[in-house]
């Protein structure tokens, strides 16, 4: 990923990313609630930030709904 990408992201949504890039959320189905637990903020912050990653590096992130459930691919380059 470019720098100036990375410094367009909030600490937030870098930990964010970080974490998602890291993990398999492709085999295993995105939880908001996890997700907001794991990083002690409420699910509307994960929402946002998602959003905000899907803005800022669409060429690093894809988030899709397959076999009921949402399914998150990220890269870090």
């Amino acid at each position: 990923m470019n720098q100036m990408a990375l410094n367009d992201l909030t600490k937030f949504e870098s930990k964010l990313y970080k974490w998602l890039c890291k993990s398999d959320f492709e085999k295993v189905p995105w939880s908001t609630p996890k997700a907001a637990k794991a990083f002690n903020v409420k699910q509307e912050e994960i929402y946002e930030a998602l959003s905000e990653l899907t803005k800022k590096i669409p060429n690093h992130i894809q988030i899709y709904y397959e076999e009921g459930s949402i399914r998150i691919s990220a890269d870090e380059q």
